[in-house]
C-alpha cells in the first residue's frame, strides 16, 4: 500500500509522463474530485470510472506539452489521509518551444493508498496558455448575448 506522499508523486509524475489509462487507478472506485478555481466550474467527479474519462480524453489538439512537476512541497497534517501539496508543472511547448509553469495546490484525503477527496486548485488561465486554448477560454467565459428580452428587442 502506497502512502499519501507516494500516491501524490504517482499521480503528479503520471500526468507527465503517462501512461495515462492507468491514472484513474489511484482513486477509490468512488471519490469526489474538484478543481474549485476553473473558471468553468466544472462538475465534480464522483468514480473512477468518470477519472478514467477525464484523464484519456483527448488533450487539446495542436500542441505537446513535455512537462513535469517542480517545486513539489508535500505537507502533512494532523489527519494522516490528508495531505497538501504545492507544486507546479513546468515545460516547453514542443512545436513552439514556449516556456509555461503552472502553478497547483492539491488539498488529498488518500485512504489505503487511494485518493478519495482531492481538491486541485490549478491556474487553468496558465494551463489554457500552455495548451493554446486562452482564446477558446475567455470566449467561453464571455457573457452570451441575446437580441430580445421577452419579446423587447435590445439596442
Amino acid at each position: 500500500m502506497s502512502s499519501p506522499r507516494e500516491t501524490f508523486l504517482r499521480l503528479v509524475n503520471g500526468v507527465c509522463d503517462g501512461p495515462y489509462e492507468d491514472l484513474a487507478d489511484l482513486y477509490g472506485e468512488q471519490t469526489h474530485v474538484t478543481h474549485p478555481f476553473h473558471p468553468l466550474s466544472p462538475p465534480p467527479l464522483h468514480s473512477r470510472s468518470e477519472l478514467h474519462a477525464h484523464f484519456t480524453a483527448a488533450p487539446p489538439v495542436g500542441r505537446t506539452l513535455n512537462r513535469k512537476p517542480v517545486d513539489v512541497r508535500i505537507h502533512e497534517t494532523a489527519d494522516p489521509e490528508v495531505i497538501v501539496a504545492e507544486f507546479a508543472y513546468q515545460g516547453v511547448v514542443a512545436e513552439t518551444g514556449e516556456a509555461f509553469t503552472v502553478p497547483c495546490v492539491f488539498v488529498m484525503r488518500i485512504r489505503n493508498g487511494l485518493i478519495i477527496e482531492s481538491r486541485d486548485y490549478i491556474d487553468h488561465v496558465a494551463s489554457a496558455r500552455a495548451w493554446g486554448q486562452l482564446d477558446r477560454l475567455l470566449t467561453a467565459l464571455r457573457p452570451q448575448t441575446s437580441s430580445t428580452v421577452e419579446g423587447t428587442a435590445q439596442p
